[in-house]
Parts: C-alpha cells; structure tokens; sequence
C-alpha cells in the first residue's frame, strides 16, 4: 500500500470527497448507539479523525469527543469546518495518544485502521485510553468481507487493489485479542445510497479514497473513462446501497 501524506495530498477536497448523506450520517449513528452503553454523556475518542467527518455528531449524540489525528492539514480544516463545543482536535495517532489512562469509554476508528503502521502498538495504546469495558468501534474494510462498491469493476484489477489495502478480520481479531480486547460483535451496517451515480462520480473525480493513490496514471484515466461511460448512460440513477462492516471490541479488566 502506498501510503497517502494527508498533509500534502487530498486534504483540500476530503471533506468533500467522503462527504456523508445527513440520512446516511444517522444510520451510522443509530449503529453506533446499538453498541454502546444507553447513559449519557459518554466520553469518546474519533481516532483517524480527520476533517471531522462524525466528530461533531458523535459529540451531539453522546457527549464530549477528542478527534485525535496526525496530519496537520485535515486538522485544520476540521477545527475550521467542523467545530464544537463538545470537541476538541489534537495531534496523535492510533499508536500514540494524547490523552490519559483509562479517560474514555469509547474510541471509533472510522475507515481509518488500514493506515496504522504498528497494529500491535495501536492494539495495546486504544486498549490504554479506554476504561475497562470500553468499546472500540471498528469501521474497516477486511479483505475477505470486502463490499465491492458498484464502481470499483470499471478499474482495471479494481477488486483485487482494493482487497489488498485491507486485513482479512480474523488477522485484526487476532491482533486485538492478543492485546487483551474481545470481539463484543460483528456485523454489517446498511448504509444508504449516496445519491444518484452522477454524484458519487463527482465526489470519486476528488481520488480522495486510498484506492486511487495505489493506481498509476494510465490505469486512473482508463478506469475513469470507463466509469464516465456507464455513469453517462443513466446519470440520474440512485447509487445502490451496500453493506458496511462494523467490527465492535471490548475493553476487558
């Protein structure tokens, strides 16, 4: 995996790249509740949290958040963009945090775990800031559950680049098992369509997703043209839904 420098690259359009649906937002959030313990307020950590995509709604539903994020660029946008009250933006990584001991009850880590260089490190620091029976909710792509969005067949070898960023879960079980985690569920999270494909072909032109940057310039410009084709034979069409993988660990004594 060629990793992406967000303090050069892509934080000028992430916001608008993987913006969400405010409908797709609280599916996710109504996921998340599922989860997590039904008291209020909840201390949370939005690990990865870059432009601050659910930092605010998470500090909305239940209670103070700390997104915690290592590019200088997306934290900024997201203190520009993505302000309040309840949420603050500081410098760390899944491997290093900069809060205390035991401080949350729980941490998401949304599409963000592919990035983390030193897994096992990152096991044992999110299993420090939690309290004991903390949860971790863990969005992430695993290369044997993986959700085949319906754009990814008109790159060249799109499925097979794609799966190859990610883990198989049991691999990630294993990691955070061995870290004195266990698996509290496991399950898929509907989420709805993005809107129409025309849409989700303006956002994709942004390559703000990881796939992209693993991809040379001929074979970009090929799988967009192809997607341009398709896109321009129903442009007005809804993007389908899909299934999501939510991966929940807990935090034991």
């Amino acid at each position: 995996m060629r990793r992406v420098d967000y303090d050069k690259e892509q934080y000028r359009d992430y916001a608008r790249g993987r913006a969400l649906t405010e409908r797709q937002r609280q599916v996710w959030i109504g996921a998340f509740a599922a989860v997590l313990p039904e008291r209020r307020p909840l201390t949370g950590l939005d690990v990865g949290s870059g432009t601050g995509r659910f930092t605010p709604a998470l500090a909305e539903e239940f209670g103070p958040v700390i997104g915690v994020d290592p590019s200088v660029r997306m934290r900024e946008v997201a203190e520009e963009h993505a302000r309040h009250p309840d949420v603050r933006y500081l410098a760390g990584s899944a491997e290093e945090m900069p809060v205390p001991s035991g401080s949350a009850d729980y941490a998401l880590m949304f599409l963000s775990w592919h990035h983390v260089q030193d897994k096992e490190r990152a096991a044992r620091e999110l299993a420090r800031v939690l309290r004991p029976g903390g949860r971790l909710l863990l969005r992430a792509n695993f290369s044997d559950h993986h959700p085949r969005p319906w754009w990814l067949e008109h790159f060249s070898r799109g499925f097979e680049i794609d799966a190859a960023l990610f883990q198989p879960l049991h691999e990630v079980i294993r990691t955070f098992t061995a870290a004195g985690w266990r698996v509290a569920s496991f399950g898929t999270v509907v989420q709805p369509s993005s809107g129409t494909r025309e849409e989700v072909l303006e956002r994709l032109r942004l390559r703000t997703l990881s796939f992209f940057a693993q991809l040379s310039p001929e074979e970009l410009e090929e799988g967009f043209r192809r997607l341009e084709r398709a896109v321009a034979a129903d442009p007005g069409a809804p993007a389908p839904e899909f299934a999501d993988t939510l991966l929940t660990l807990e935090r034991q004594a």
